[in-house]
């Protein structure tokens, strides 16, 4: 839908009635207004996001190792020789840039989720890259994390291909006000990146049911890769993951954010990664303007004192779409 508006409409006055929100005024009226810049470095840092998740007794995938100096690079086999998957991924990194997932190995061979296979040599070249910067935020050294593979809930199976699927959740003021699930494809490697090819479903923010699901922009009805129906999908433990990203609003200190959720197993609902900086794909996958939302939630004034709980109500109440 909003593809077709793009190409119907060339003005973008035309666009901002239909409350589709671009990038310029996301930086302005909302990055810039509400994510002080001291607070970036929180969210830029998946290792300092992950410890400050930590001391909020925020779930989040288990770290097997960092790796910080060049010297230390050699020691990679000793960190993931006990783990069958696992995932390598700049702490700076963003777009899903540099992440390497393995889902199995023999010591010798490590396979990807597209059935490549990598040598331990191969992977001690990319943490070096890693480390040099190649895929940080600016170019800047970096460090590597190793972190487990999140062993996802069996009610995604088909809906995803290889890749652990994830739900990015906008959270403005602590109110979670647009929501969709990235599903991995062969195109995407395993990764939850629509840029790179993954599916993006949009979903109700009331329910967690899928409304619509987009492949590059462009509307799909069936998972290219397994077939599955993706208007089938529905998000178990809707409720506790919407709580969980809202409550990141006052663990982090941002007012406009990105929540990456992913759910396992064992241990439910588990914060991924946060983003002071979230793209604006969600509206295509949702067929959705995100500038009324976040205009109803800046009439209910500066201050607000509602717990996670109650602004995860409320949402679900104002930005429902199904009736």
């Amino acid at each position: 839908m909003i593809k077709s508006l793009l190409e119907k409409y060339a003005s973008p006055f035309a666009l901002s009635r239909l409350g589709i929100m671009g990038m310029n005024r996301r930086n302005i009226s909302y990055i810039s207004r509400y994510n002080p810049r001291r607070l970036y470095p929180l969210v830029d840092n998946k290792l300092k996001t992950k410890q400050i998740a930590l001391d909020a007794g925020v779930t989040v995938p288990e770290l097997v190792g960092v790796i910080e100096f060049q010297h230390q690079v050699s020691h990679l086999w000793e960190l993931v020789k006990d783990w069958p998957g696992f995932c390598i991924k700049p702490a700076k990194g963003s777009g899903g840039k540099g992440i390497v997932v393995i889902v199995d190995h023999d010591q010798t061979r490590f396979v990807k989720p597209s059935g490549k296979v990598e040598t331990i040599g191969d992977l001690e070249r990319h943490v070096s890259n890693i480390l040099a910067g190649l895929f940080s935020l600016g170019g800047k050294p970096d460090v590597a994390l190793i972190e487990a593979l999140i062993n996802f809930d069996d009610v995604f199976d088909g809906f995803s291909y290889e890749g652990v699927p994830d739900t990015r959740v906008i959270v403005f003021k602590g109110f979670p006000v647009m929501a969709m699930m990235r599903l991995s494809t062969q195109a995407s490697d395993g990764k939850a990146n629509l840029h790179q090819g993954a599916v993006g479903v949009g979903l109700d923010i009331n329910t967690g049911r899928a409304i619509r699901a987009v492949q590059f922009n462009a509307p799909v009805r069936y998972h290219p890769d397994t077939g599955r129906d993706l208007f089938e999908l529905k998000v178990p433990y809707w409720e506790e993951l919407l709580n969980l990203s809202s409550s990141c609003y006052e663990m982090s200190g941002l007012g406009y954010i990105g929540t990456d959720m992913v759910l396992d197993k064992q241990k439910g609902p588990m914060l991924l990664e946060l983003n002071a900086r979230p793209g604006l794909a969600i509206q295509t996958a949702n067929a959705a303007g995100l500038v009324p939302r976040l205009r109803k939630i800046e009439k209910l004034g500066k201050k607000i004192t509602l717990t996670p709980e109650e602004r995860v109500a409320f949402s679900r109440r104002e930005f429902a779409t199904e009736g």
